[in-house]
């Protein structure tokens, strides 16, 4: 068996490219509900049902909404985004809950930073395909399901996208 990798995807990867590309069309709003949403709803279960009762994760979400409403400061919202990242250091031996918390840290981190968002696309992609076929199978199959789920997650990113947004996120990406 290959060396299991924690993220899945490359920079270069033409399905990460053109997710980048759409991103950069999208406010920072956009772009952190897109990630927060997408989060909950595709990754976090995987978390959650790997290590019930813990709601770090779930909390880091719901700080990230919290601090685009105005409802927090950042400040606090990081610190429940950190909670996100310590649960996914305490899941070592379950790369799947693990990549699963630290794509739902990513994801809350767009509130500070919006190139996080394209964690959510290496180690979302990761969490889903180590729950779906587990950590034993050959390397094309979770580049498959990589490209088969950030495919998934810009068409979820075109059905929220603002057309000609007027305000789009200033990113660059260092890759």
């Amino acid at each position: 068996m290959a060396k299991l990798r924690k993220m899945l995807g490359a920079a270069d990867s033409p399905y990460i490219v053109s997710l980048m590309r759409l991103i950069e069309t999208q406010s920072k709003g956009t772009i952190v509900n897109w990630c927060v949403d997408y989060a909950q709803q595709y990754i976090l279960p995987i978390y959650e049902r790997a290590c019930p009762g813990d709601v770090r994760p779930r909390e880091a979400l719901i700080a990230a909404h919290d601090w685009l409403a105005g409802k927090i400061k950042l400040p606090a919202a990081k610190q429940k985004i950190l909670t996100a990242h310590a649960a996914a250091r305490e899941v070592e031996e379950n790369p799947a809950a693990q990549a699963a918390a630290r794509a739902v840290g990513q994801a809350a981190s767009t509130i500070h930073v919006a190139t996080h968002s394209l964690g959510i696309a290496f180690y979302g992609a990761a969490a889903i395909a180590y729950d779906r076929v587990g950590i034993s199978e050959a390397p094309e199959v979770y580049d498959r399901i990589a490209a088969e789920e950030c495919a998934k997650m810009e068409a979820t990113l075109r059905a929220v996208a603002v057309q000609d947004e007027k305000n789009p996120a200033k990113i660059n990406w260092r890759c």
